[in-house]
């Protein structure tokens, strides 16, 4: 056997002793054998580098030293799950499935693991790329600190797909965390308050030695990629399993709702008993085809459900409320909580959402108050415990000044919240509107933070989001921790966002209402700044799911003189303030005024390629069929009620091919 065979002899047996060892547990050989293998191999890879192997399993061992961590683009974007509490939710999710899908619905309940979200990119078998949630969007490139994870396969098995991406969750076990705690005890150290947070933060250490210490776990559950070889949530499962991933084997198919809720009951009682942390059940639509049909909503697929396990739940005093202004003039009463630990973490502060809420309450100062987090990230006060009132507390009065700038706040009819209406002069408003340009989903400005940005507005160098094009570097250096390479770098990627598409760079405006999705609507269809801001509200209303309160906002940025002038100025400094040649080249109004349904298997494109086609030229695509519906685009295997229902209101339905001919 010469050099090369042994070399690839010793990397596929320690795949697979590592793969028997933290994937299926059931260890072939000692630990002490497998340590002489790896060193044999080290050994011969350092004497014959003419072999090297990326995906080697002597990389499991770390090295590299990663500095700053490249932001990289999803091919398929990270969608957040939307959440139910209760049996009465998921019934409503139930109801709202049937009326949009054809055919029983059954369900893949798994367990919802509390840990750090990857996406894990794999080529020709090989791991190629490991990637955090990020913004949904983008995220961070960890792939060097990934493959430091032992139960993360460098190498596939079997009938894997030739690229594909593989979703799942980075865990820190119980043992583990533990065996972590008490050697920093040991050496003095504080304590990590959880597991959650220590996974997070381990996969940003930059030095992938330290990363392969911790003994974190990798669990998959969801694969992502054209043409996979699975038709089934569950049988994707199944699938990864036999590649070699990690797959929970607490997985479970549910042929209705009762059995959803037998498994939710199950593990809210059973769940302690886990080697990991979990915080609900996670149910899917079984069928991929069906998930197709159903799509997804601005923020989450409407095709699963996260049901979370009742809420942790404290007391604690209420020392002092205490009032947030943010970007908008929205004021936030804040309780300034007697510290307490809740869900693994110390909890100083809880939103009091605003008047009506403290009002409906009735929360006072020095109460001792029911925290809970669920949910939400941010904890909130449920309500008062009455007998630890002090007799003598008055009810809450709601602030009627802004805090920061003392000007009087109003509150607009039909609204929550109170605002502090002086814009232009108030620095949270200023600062905040700030960090929301320079945003990561809208300019996502390289080198200039939330801090740096209070900095610059404090010491008088901007005061609105333009001013940031007029920075020089002289500036900029004799700030607080700053030098001439953090100079540098933030005026690379001011420049750099000058290159922003226009429907980023219009959600980076900070018109209220105006989110992201909302913003490329407006671009879409307005093409320019200009076009847009002589739009009437009347106009506006037309445009697709863009309503009254749009557009009055819309219409009021736009009479503001200062807002005006901001604008001007950002278009003589090169902001891309129109839809690029480019992509204007791409759209044309072909399909205008037509709403399109598609269902069924394509061969020609993808269901999203058809979609984008859709949009691109004009139409609308809707996830179900009305009388508003122009053409039902039906594949094969479409649902024999879609086709019954197009039939019966009149709707036409054409093929791939006469969609095609269409836009052609």
């Amino acid at each position: 056997m010469n050099i090369e065979q042994q070399i690839n002899t010793l990397r596929n047996e320690l795949r697979e002793h590592n793969y028997n060892y933290y994937v299926l547990d059931t260890p072939t050989i000692s630990d002490f054998e497998f340590d002489q293998k790896l060193n044999q191999l080290q050994e011969l890879e350092k004497a014959h580098p003419e072999f090297y192997d990326a995906n080697s399993p002597t990389l499991r061992v770390g090295g590299e030293i990663t500095k700053n961590f490249e932001t990289v683009p999803h091919t398929y974007r990270m969608f957040s799950l939307e959440n139910s509490y209760s049996k009465e939710d998921l019934e409503d999710w139930e109801k709202r499935i049937e009326k949009m899908v054809d055919g029983e619905v059954e369900f893949t309940c798994e367990l919802k693991y509390d840990g750090a979200s990857i996406s894990l990119t794999y080529e020709d078998g090989k791991l190629k790329k490991a990637v955090t949630r990020g913004d949904g969007f983008q995220g961070d490139d960890i792939t060097a600190n990934v493959k430091t994870i032992r139960s993360v396969p460098l190498q596939l098995k079997g009938d894997y797909p030739p690229l594909f991406d593989i979703r799942g969750e980075i865990v820190l076990p119980f043992e583990g965390f533990a065996k972590m705690n008490e050697e920093r005890v040991e050496l003095g150290e504080e304590p990590y308050r959880n597991p959650r947070n220590t996974a997070s933060g381990s996969l940003k250490l930059q030095d992938s030695a330290e990363v392969a210490k911790r003994p974190l776990d990798c669990l998959l559950y969801s694969l992502k990629g054209e043409r996979l070889p699975v038709k089934t949530q569950f049988e994707s499962l199944e699938k990864a399993r036999e590649w070699g991933f990690k797959v929970p084997k607490a997985a479970k198919l549910a042929k209705n709702l009762d059995e959803v809720l037998e498994y939710v009951n199950y593990w809210d009682i059973h769940r302690h008993k886990l080697p990991y942390e979990t915080d609900g059940v996670v149910v899917k639509v079984n069928n991929l085809q069906q998930q197709e049909e159903l799509g997804y909503t601005a923020k989450s697929p409407r095709w699963a459900m996260a049901y979370k396990f009742k809420a942790e739940r404290v007391s604690t005093v209420l020392n002092q409320i205490t009032y947030q202004v943010g970007r908008t003039g929205a004021i936030t009463p804040v309780a300034n909580l007697e510290p307490v630990e809740l869900a693994g973490t110390i909890v100083k502060r809880a939103s009091l959402h605003n008047a009506d809420q403290i009002e409906k309450l009735d929360i006072r100062e020095g109460d001792t108050v029911f925290v809970e987090k669920g949910g939400e990230i941010i904890p909130k006060i449920i309500g008062v415990n009455l007998e630890f009132r002090d007799p003598k507390s008055s009810p809450t009065e709601y602030i009627t000044i802004c805090p920061e700038c003392g000007t009087e706040l109003v509150r607009t009819e039909g609204e929550a919240q109170h605002y502090c209406p002086n814009a232009d002069g108030c620095p949270p408003q200023i600062i905040g509107r700030i960090q929301h340009f320079i945003s990561r989903k809208a300019m996502d400005i390289e080198g200039l933070g939330g801090e740096t940005v209070t900095l610059l507005v404090n010491n008088g160098l901007i005061n609105n989001y333009a001013d940031l094009y007029l920075l020089k570097e002289e500036q900029i250096i004799p700030l607080e921790r700053m030098a001439q390479k953090s100079a540098e770098n933030m005026l690379k990627g001011i420049e750099a966002s000058k290159q922003i598409p226009f429907e980023r760079v219009l959600f980076g405006l900070g018109i209220r209402y105006v989110g992201e999705t909302v913003a490329k609507k407006l671009a879409k269809h307005y093409k320019t700044i200009d076009a847009l801001k002589n739009a009437s509200e009347e106009e506006l209303i037309t445009v697709d799911e863009i309503g009254e309160r749009i557009a009055q906002s819309v219409v009021s940025f736009f009479t503001s003189e200062e807002n005006i002038e901001i604008i001007n100025r950002l278009k003589s400094y090169g902001v891309q303030l129109e839809i690029s040649a480019e992509k204007l080249a791409n759209q044309t109004d072909a399909l205008k005024g037509n709403t399109f349904v598609v269902s069924g298997v394509f061969t020609k494109v993808t269901r999203d390629e058809l979609k984008k086609l859709i949009e691109d030229n004009g139409g609308k695509v809707s996830s179900s069929i009305s009388a508003k519906t122009n053409y039902v685009i039906a594949g094969d295997n479409m649902g024999p009620s879609k086709k019954t229902k197009a039939e019966s209101l009149g709707v036409a339905i054409i093929s791939e091919d006469d969609f095609l001919q269409m836009i052609s």
